[in-house]
C-alpha cells in the first residue's frame, strides 16, 4: 500500500458512521471504486455525438462479472442506457441514476488528457470526474454491495445509466420516460446529481437539491427587407434583433423569493458562508435595497440568480456575407424561471419587453416545475448520514439554476433528490463544464462509503438480533 492509500485508509478506520466489522468488504468496494473511475473515464461518450453504447457495454461487462442480470435500450443509433433490479419487499423502489454523457473537452486547455483517467497528486483527472461518471460508480458500487451481502431488501434497487442529460435528456431519461414507463412504477425515491458538498473559506456545505429553477429555452427571430451593406435602410432584421436583444439584456426582472430558495438561504447565513451571509438570513428585505443584487451578482452569480427570473443571451446568427443584409436574423435566449412561475405569462411578460412585431419568440425548450418535499425517508436518510460522515457541515436543502433530469421523475410524483457525496474544494469545482475537471482519490473512497451506507439505510433489511 503506497503512502496515499495508507493515509486514507486511516482517515476511514476512524471515519463516523462508516459500518463497523465490514471492513475488508467495504475497502474492496472502494479499491473497485478507485480503479472503476478511472477505467469509466477513459470511455469516451463526449455529447456530441454521445455514443453512450460505449457506457452501457463498460456497466454490462461489470454486472455479468457479478451475475446480476440488466436491461439495456438505444433509443436511436449509439445512445445507450441501461438500468439494473435488484428484487426487494414491498416497499417503493430505489432509483439510483447518473447520466453517461459529458461535455466536450479541448485538450489544449488541459494539463492531462481529458479521457486519460489519469492520477497525479492524489485527485483523478478526467472530463466527467465531478460530472457525473464519479458519482455513477459509487452508485455502482452500493448497488453491488447489496448484491454481494445477499440480505433481503425491505424494497427494489434500481441502478440507472442514462444518455444525453447534456443535451436535455431526450435521447436518454426523458425517452425512458416515454418509451418504458413500466420502469417507473411503484418507484418511491430517486437519488441523482445535483447536489453535493463544498468547502467554502474553510467551511463545508453539503446541499440536497430538492428544486431547480425551469429551463425556458427561446429563439427570437427578426425579419426585415434584405439589402446591400453599402445602402444601410432605417430598420433591418439585424437591427431589429439588436434592439430587441438589449431591452432584454438591460431589464432587471422584479425580485421573488420562493420559500425553497429562502430556506437554503437562511442555512447559509446561519452556517455564516460567504460575504453576504448576514444579508441572505432575511433575503426579502435585502433584495429590496438598493444595489444589493448587483453586489450579490458581482460577488455570487449563481445566488443572485436564485433571486428572480434570469435570461441570459447566448447565440447570435445574422448574415453568411459581409456585404448582405439578411432578410431575417436569430439569437438564442436561455431563460430560467423559479419553479413557481407561470410559461405563458413569462412569455407575454417577454413581448412587452421586446416591444417589436416583427420579432418572434418561439419556444425551444421547457420543462414544468416541481419541488421534492424534504419531509421523507430518503431526505432524513440523506441528511443523518450526511451528518454522521461531515459532522463539521452544514447541510441544506437547496436549489439549482441549471437542471438534471430529476425534472422527468418529479413530473411523475416520484421525490427526486441531488446528492454527491463528496466535499469538493473550491480550487475544484471550476472542473465542471471548465478545464482539468479532477476528484480526489479520498472523495472517492470516502464517497463509496458513505453512498453504501445511505443505500443500505434505505434498503436493506436489519439483521436479526
Amino acid at each position: 500500500m503506497n503512502r496515499l492509500m495508507a493515509v486514507v485508509a486511516a482517515v476511514f478506520v476512524s471515519a463516523p458512521g462508516v459500518a463497523r466489522g465490514q471492513d475488508a468488504e467495504l475497502a474492496r468496494l472502494q479499491d473497485e471504486a478507485v480503479a472503476r473511475v478511472q477505467e469509466y473515464l477513459r470511455v469516451n461518450t463526449i455529447n456530441p455525438p454521445g455514443n453512450e453504447l460505449r457506457a452501457v457495454e463498460f456497466f454490462a461487462r461489470i454486472l455479468e462479472a457479478e451475475g446480476i442480470a440488466y436491461e439495456t435500450a438505444e433509443s436511436a443509433p449509439g445512445r445507450g442506457n441501461l438500468w439494473a433490479r435488484l428484487e426487494g419487499g414491498p416497499g417503493p423502489a430505489l432509483v439510483l441514476l447518473h447520466h453517461t454523457d459529458v461535455v466536450p473537452a479541448d485538450p489544449k486547455y488541459w494539463t492531462a488528457d481529458p479521457l486519460s483517467g489519469e492520477v497525479r497528486d492524489g485527485h483523478i483527472t478526467g472530463r466527467g470526474a465531478l460530472d457525473t461518471k464519479t458519482l455513477g460508480i459509487v452508485h455502482l458500487q452500493a448497488f453491488l454491495a447489496l448484491h454481494r451481502a445477499g440480505r433481503p431488501l425491505t424494497r427494489p434497487v434500481i441502478f440507472l445509466a442514462t444518455a444525453d442529460e447534456e443535451a436535455g435528456g431526450a435521447f436518454g431519461a426523458g425517452w425512458l420516460v416515454k418509451n418504458k414507463p413500466e420502469l417507473f412504477r411503484n418507484v418511491g425515491m430517486l437519488l441523482n446529481e445535483g447536489g453535493g458538498g463544498s468547502e467554502v473559506q474553510g467551511k463545508q456545505i453539503v446541499e440536497i437539491e430538492v428544486t431547480q429553477k425551469v429551463p425556458l429555452w427561446l429563439r427570437l427571430t427578426a425579419r426585415d427587407l434584405p439589402g446591400h451593406g453599402s445602402t444601410p435602410r432605417v430598420t433591418s432584421a439585424v437591427t431589429r434583433l439588436v434592439r430587441a436583444l438589449d431591452r432584454l439584456r438591460s431589464y432587471e426582472f422584479e425580485p421573488h423569493i420562493i420559500p425553497a430558495v429562502d430556506a437554503y438561504f437562511k442555512g447559509r447565513s446561519r452556517a455564516g458562508i460567504g460575504p453576504f451571509a448576514e444579508q441572505l438570513g432575511d433575503i426579502a428585505k435585502a433584495v429590496r435595497e438598493p444595489g444589493f443584487l448587483t453586489r450579490l451578482q458581482l460577488e455570487n452569480s449563481f445566488l443572485a440568480g436564485l433571486t428572480r427570473n434570469t435570461c441570459t443571451i447566448t447565440r447570435l446568427e445574422g448574415s453568411a456575407k459581409i456585404n448582405v443584409v439578411p432578410p431575417q436574423a436569430t439569437a438564442e435566449v436561455d431563460c430560467r424561471l423559479l419553479p413557481d412561475q407561470d410559461v405563458d405569462s413569462f412569455l407575454t411578460q417577454l413581448a412587452t419587453i421586446i416591444g417589436d412585431g416583427d420579432v418572434e419568440v418561439e419556444t425551444i425548450m421547457a420543462f414544468t416545475p416541481a419541488v421534492s418535499s424534504t419531509d421523507t425517508d430518503a431526505f432524513r436518510t440523506l441528511d443523518q448520514v450526511t451528518r454522521r460522515n461531515y459532522p463539521q457541515a452544514s447541510v441544506l436543502p437547496s436549489v439549482m439554476t441549471g437542471f438534471t433530469d430529476s425534472h422527468f421523475f418529479r413530473d411523475l410524483g416520484i421525490p427526486s433528490y441531488g446528492y454527491a457525496p463528496f466535499i469538493v474544494p473550491a480550487a475544484d469545482q471550476g472542473g465542471v463544464h471548465g478545464n482539468d475537471e479532477r476528484i480526489s482519490v479520498e472523495n472517492v473512497r470516502r464517497g463509496t462509503a458513505i453512498m453504501v451506507e445511505i443505500v443500505r439505510a434505505l434498503a436493506q433489511a436489519p439483521t436479526s438480533q
